[in-house]
């Protein structure tokens, strides 16, 4: 069915339509992901919620869709553009082309748009609102609100406390859309982990006598969770905290730092950065709109570690005093390269040792 993308701009682009209904209307916040593989991921991936998801890379579901790789019980993403989609996909561990999930999902998408045009537009005038619709004359985007505006990690936090693995350290989870690699993660260290909703107080935490605190990824604009920031900033003076991707920013904000908005993120498998403390450049995976500002850290507590080579953003944290440490982006991902991952090693040290081994 033919169907069009309407950007906030005013601007149409005519593609294949499927999974959507005539007249129906599908509004999200758009964005870009420049990987040329890892679109399973994408899809699964929480901090997704929200969003319709543009590909840069022109052909698509080449290995099609295993068991393994979802980083969520079910597809997160609210759509997804493709110039081109491989029909069938051919991998060892597949077990159903993409378009088969998609449809599987109820996950709305469009194929033969012209993704890079899309994306220029992006990249000009910045992530924004977009509708995927067969009636383009009708669409009114005033029936939406922009994703900075939506409180949207209660839809994807867990409902209750949920515990995996045994181990000499036991870590919380605080759950705002984490991704399951992270767990993964943790678990493979020989970690004992409870997964508690975003949500959930200090005291509940401090009963169940965690090791450590792991604040998860997650989508939208930290600021939506402005009220729980007290509660994160008390976890992190009282036990040994890792911040990740929403977790960072939130870290930033409970210790007086501000965030900013991108102009269109940084979402994709290739992002150089340097920890200045080592001189290490980490090719990482990210997957967020919004920055700490350098500047608002100057009366905080906390100094800069971590930035991106590309734009000079801040890309992690640590406290001068306290072990915690915060990444913007997913050490867990292993984008090829899985020396972050590292950084989970480095958070062991925190829980054994205190402040001292942060300087490796």
């Amino acid at each position: 069915m033919k169907g069009y993308v309407v950007l906030e701009t005013g601007e149409q682009f005519e593609g294949v339509l499927h999974g959507v209904e005539q007249d129906q209307e599908i509004h999200a916040e758009i964005v870009f992901f420049t990987g040329m593989t890892g679109y399973q991921e994408v899809l699964s991936d929480p901090s997704f919620k929200g969003q319709m998801v543009v590909f840069t890379y022109p052909l698509i579901g080449n290995y099609g869709i295993n068991p393994s790789d979802y980083e969520s019980i079910e597809p997160q993403a609210e759509a997804l553009l493709i110039s081109e989609l491989n029909g069938t996909g051919h991998h060892y561990e597949s077990n159903q082309p993409l378009a088969s999930c998609l449809s599987h999902a109820g996950i709305p998408y469009v194929t033969g748009v012209d993704t890079r045009a899309i994306v220029k537009r992006i990249r000009k005038h910045g992530d924004m609102r977009a509708v995927l619709t067969t009636n383009p004359v009708a669409v009114n985007f005033s029936h939406s609100k922009p994703l900075g505006e939506q409180e949207i990690v209660p839809s994807v936090s867990v409902q209750s406390i949920e515990t995996y693995g045994l181990g000499a350290h036991h870590i919380v989870l605080m759950d705002y859309g984490y991704k399951k690699s992270i767990l993964s993660e943790l678990l493979a260290l020989g970690h004992r982990v409870s997964v508690v909703p975003y949500d959930t107080s200090y005291k509940k935490i401090n009963e169940l006598k965690p090791d450590g605190i792991l604040l998860s990824n997650g989508p939208g604009n930290p600021k939506q969770l402005e009220q729980f920031l007290p509660t994160i900033k008390k976890l992190a003076e009282t036990y040994p905290t890792l911040g990740i991707c929403l977790g960072h920013q939130l870290l930033a904000l409970a210790f007086g730092g501000d965030t900013e908005k991108l102009n269109f993120g940084h979402r994709g498998a290739n992002q150089p950065v340097i920890d200045r403390q080592t001189h290490k450049v980490y090719m990482t995976s990210q997957n967020h709109s919004y920055v700490v500002n350098e500047a608002s850290l100057i009366n905080t507590s906390l100094t800069a570690r971590f930035y991106n080579i590309n734009d000079g953003s801040i890309e992690g944290l640590e406290h001068q005093t306290l072990p915690i440490l915060s990444v913007q982006f997913h050490p867990e991902a292993h984008p090829g390269p899985s020396d972050s991952a590292e950084l989970f090693t480095l958070f062991n040290e925190m829980m054994s040792q205190g402040r001292e081994s942060l300087y490796v």
